[in-house]
Protein backbone atom coordinates (compact mmCIF):
# COMPACT_ATOMS: atom_id res chain seq x y z
CA UNK A 1 0.00 0.00 0.00
CA UNK A 2 1.26 3.08 -1.20
CA UNK A 3 -0.13 6.53 1.05
CA UNK A 4 2.02 8.62 -1.82
CA UNK A 5 -0.25 7.18 -4.75
CA UNK A 6 -2.95 7.17 -2.90
CA UNK A 7 -2.37 10.93 -1.97
CA UNK A 8 -1.66 11.83 -5.39
CA UNK A 9 -4.75 10.11 -6.96
CA UNK A 10 -6.34 12.37 -4.31
CA UNK A 11 -5.31 15.29 -5.26
CA UNK A 12 -5.63 14.84 -8.84
CA UNK A 13 -9.14 13.79 -8.07
CA UNK A 14 -9.80 17.38 -5.68
CA UNK A 15 -8.28 19.22 -9.09
CA UNK A 16 -10.84 17.86 -11.36
CA UNK A 17 -13.36 18.24 -8.55
CA UNK A 18 -12.39 22.12 -8.82
CA UNK A 19 -12.48 21.94 -12.83
CA UNK A 20 -16.00 20.55 -12.47
CA UNK A 21 -15.05 17.16 -13.68
CA UNK A 22 -16.89 14.97 -11.44
CA UNK A 23 -17.50 11.87 -13.36
CA UNK A 24 -13.34 11.68 -13.92
CA UNK A 25 -12.93 12.63 -10.12
CA UNK A 26 -15.05 10.19 -9.04
CA UNK A 27 -12.80 7.77 -11.09
CA UNK A 28 -9.42 9.00 -9.14
CA UNK A 29 -10.67 8.70 -5.63
CA UNK A 30 -11.70 5.29 -6.51
CA UNK A 31 -8.16 4.51 -8.04
CA UNK A 32 -6.94 6.57 -4.10
CA UNK A 33 -9.04 3.83 -2.45
CA UNK A 34 -8.14 0.92 -4.51
CA UNK A 35 -4.20 1.49 -3.58
CA UNK A 36 -5.11 2.03 -0.03
CA UNK A 37 -8.65 1.62 1.36
CA UNK A 38 -7.93 2.93 4.18
CA UNK A 39 -7.14 6.59 3.00
CA UNK A 40 -10.33 8.66 4.58
CA UNK A 41 -9.54 11.37 2.16
CA UNK A 42 -10.12 9.52 -0.81
CA UNK A 43 -13.70 8.21 0.52
CA UNK A 44 -14.14 11.86 1.26
CA UNK A 45 -13.50 12.91 -1.99
CA UNK A 46 -15.69 10.22 -3.95
CA UNK A 47 -18.35 10.77 -1.59
CA UNK A 48 -18.32 14.28 -2.96
CA UNK A 49 -17.86 13.80 -6.56
CA UNK A 50 -20.58 11.58 -6.57
CA UNK A 51 -22.85 14.21 -5.49
CA UNK A 52 -21.62 16.43 -7.47
CA UNK A 53 -22.79 13.73 -10.33
CA UNK A 54 -26.39 13.43 -8.89
CA UNK A 55 -24.95 9.82 -7.77
CA UNK A 56 -27.06 10.76 -4.12
CA UNK A 57 -27.90 7.32 -3.69
CA UNK A 58 -23.93 6.15 -4.74
CA UNK A 59 -22.65 8.59 -2.20
CA UNK A 60 -24.88 7.34 0.57
CA UNK A 61 -23.62 3.95 0.08
CA UNK A 62 -19.70 6.13 -0.28
CA UNK A 63 -20.67 7.89 2.83
CA UNK A 64 -21.87 4.40 4.47
CA UNK A 65 -18.91 2.85 4.19
CA UNK A 66 -16.60 5.78 5.56
CA UNK A 67 -19.06 5.88 8.49
CA UNK A 68 -17.67 1.99 9.07
CA UNK A 69 -13.77 2.60 8.14
CA UNK A 70 -14.36 5.82 10.46
CA UNK A 71 -17.53 5.28 12.77
CA UNK A 72 -15.63 8.06 15.33
CA UNK A 73 -15.14 10.84 12.76
CA UNK A 74 -17.95 13.03 13.13
CA UNK A 75 -17.06 14.60 9.52
CA UNK A 76 -17.72 10.79 8.19
CA UNK A 77 -21.69 11.16 9.56
CA UNK A 78 -21.69 14.87 7.97
CA UNK A 79 -20.83 13.41 4.86
CA UNK A 80 -23.43 10.97 5.05
CA UNK A 81 -26.45 13.37 6.28
CA UNK A 82 -25.25 16.25 3.50
CA UNK A 83 -25.92 12.56 0.88
CA UNK A 84 -29.19 11.48 2.57
CA UNK A 85 -30.18 15.27 2.23
CA UNK A 86 -29.79 15.81 -1.34
CA UNK A 87 -30.94 12.03 -1.94
CA UNK A 88 -34.24 13.40 0.16
CA UNK A 89 -34.14 11.23 2.73
CA UNK A 90 -34.78 13.55 5.24
CA UNK A 91 -35.29 11.62 8.60
CA UNK A 92 -32.62 9.68 8.05
CA UNK A 93 -29.97 12.73 7.01
CA UNK A 94 -31.14 13.93 10.58
CA UNK A 95 -30.92 11.07 11.96
CA UNK A 96 -26.85 11.11 10.64
CA UNK A 97 -26.88 14.88 11.60
CA UNK A 98 -27.27 14.12 15.20
CA UNK A 99 -24.72 11.34 15.46
CA UNK A 100 -22.15 13.89 13.88
CA UNK A 101 -23.03 16.53 17.23
CA UNK A 102 -22.85 13.35 19.51
CA UNK A 103 -19.25 12.68 18.54
CA UNK A 104 -18.62 16.19 18.31
CA UNK A 105 -19.31 16.60 21.88
CA UNK A 106 -17.78 13.52 22.85
CA UNK A 107 -14.71 14.63 21.16
CA UNK A 108 -14.68 18.16 22.85
CA UNK A 109 -15.47 16.32 26.55
CA UNK A 110 -12.44 13.75 26.17
CA UNK A 111 -10.39 17.09 25.56
CA UNK A 112 -11.26 19.75 27.94
CA UNK A 113 -9.62 19.81 31.16
CA UNK A 114 -10.91 18.53 34.51
CA UNK A 115 -12.20 20.71 37.38
CA UNK A 116 -8.62 20.63 38.71
CA UNK A 117 -7.44 22.05 35.07
CA UNK A 118 -5.52 18.55 34.09
CA UNK A 119 -6.26 16.41 30.28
Amino acid sequence: MNSNEAEAFSQRGLDQLAAGSAAEAVQSFRAAMTVDPNYAEAHHGLIRALRDAGRFEQSIGAALALTALTPNDPLAHTALSISLQRAGHIPEAETAAARARILEWKAELQSSPDKDGRQ
